[in-house]
């Protein structure tokens, strides 16, 4: 039996967060290192780790689960099976002065992004703009954390990721684009982040439909449509039909703007011509990203943050509301301080790859 069939023969984690009092916890120093090992020992290339590993970490430490330790044993089955290569290195193509073309060169998105942001980042800081896309690429999970480094860097960013077919046209029923995800994040003075959106395409990630249709519950309606076109509530229904667009033709419109820009534009695959993103199929995804950053106190003449300042305090003076983002900061908070919880299964199966 192959090391992949082992694995995939070996108990399935449940749901994050469902397990009880006996999880276990770890503490963020060991969930680092977990996620390095099993990174690492699947195939990844060491140098190419340190980045990749934080973007989970944030992952799971934002209480995204569904994209954290979940999503990497997925990363470390395809790191075996060949369908990524965890040897690639990137190639950056300098365009021009403050345009970049990243060949991923069929391994994982995260070092392409940080090669590339390498040239993006000094470049959009001396031109007042910058922009780079990314082509034979592999799923770019949490696009948020991407755009947050870069405002943390003292720019304003941009960034979107086209994915494998789920969603279908408004008023069709076969999937055209994927959750097409779009991010923004918003410096701040001293290397913080004033905001940052990350949201999809659709109502809801994927994931949170897959996952449903894992442990056999329903999904609420408006999640998902069967393969009729018709609102679901079967997790399973949901999975062979299409995501419901978030807002209707609005979503979709959205998602068609993402798929021009990673695909058309950066070089990436459409979505219905990548490969699998879970599937252990052999067939790269080949999808794209995009980013574009901007100088925010060249571009404003040093306004910026002062007028940033009086946005975010326009939000936060109103009782009840917050900014996007307020729920993975104060999760980033808490569970720094608490410790992140582990299915046992899943536990012992990251620890079997490294």
């Amino acid at each position: 039996m192959s090391v992949v069939a082992k694995l995939r023969a070996a108990p399935q984690p449940k749901l994050a967060g469902k397990g009880g009092p006996t999880m276990p916890r770890l503490s963020v120093s060991e969930a680092r290192a977990l996620i390095r090992d099993a990174l690492i020992g699947a195939g990844l290339l060491p140098a190419h780790a340190g980045y990749f590993t934080e973007a989970i970490l944030d992952t799971e430490l934002s209480g995204l689960e569904g994209h954290g330790f979940y999503w990497l044993q997925f990363y470390c089955e395809h790191l075996l099976s060949g369908k990524v290569d965890g040897k690639a290195v990137p190639r950056v193509t300098e365009i021009s002065a403050s345009a970049f073309r990243v060949d991923a060169r069929h391994g994982f998105a995260h070092p392409a992004i940080e090669a590339g942001f390498s040239r993006l980042i000094p470049a959009a800081k001396a031109m007042g703009v910058a922009v780079m896309g990314v082509h034979n690429s592999y799923n770019a999970a949490t696009l948020g954390y991407h755009t947050g480094t870069l405002a943390r860097a003292g720019l304003f960013a941009i960034g979107a990721t086209n994915a494998v077919p789920t969603v279908a046209p408004v008023g069709g029923s076969r999937p055209i684009i994927g959750t097409n995800p779009i991010s923004f994040a918003v410096p701040s003075p001293g290397g913080e982040i004033a905001f940052l959106v990350d949201q999809s395409a659709t109502a809801v990630a994927w994931t949170a439909v897959k996952r449903a249709a894992e442990v056999g519950k329903p999904i609420p309606l408006g999640w998902a449509l069967d393969a009729a076109g018709q609102p679901t509530t079967d997790a399973e229904a949901g999975l062979a039909g299409s995501m419901a667009s978030a807002g209707g033709v609005k979503g979709f419109s959205i998602g068609l703007l993402t798929e021009v820009l990673c695909a058309a534009l950066a070089g990436g695959k459409l979505g219905p011509e990548q490969g699998s993103f879970t599937e252990n199929d052999g067939r790269p995804i080949d999808n794209g990203q995009f980013f574009i950053a901007f100088d925010p106190q060249a571009l404003s003449g040093g306004t910026f943050d002062a007028t940033v300042a009086r946005l975010v305090a326009s939000i936060t003076g109103q009782e009840g509301a917050r900014l996007p983002n307020a729920r993975r900061v104060a999760n980033i908070a808490r569970f720094t301080r608490e410790g992140l919880e582990i299915d046992a299964d899943l536990m012992a199966r990251l620890r079997g790859f490294a």
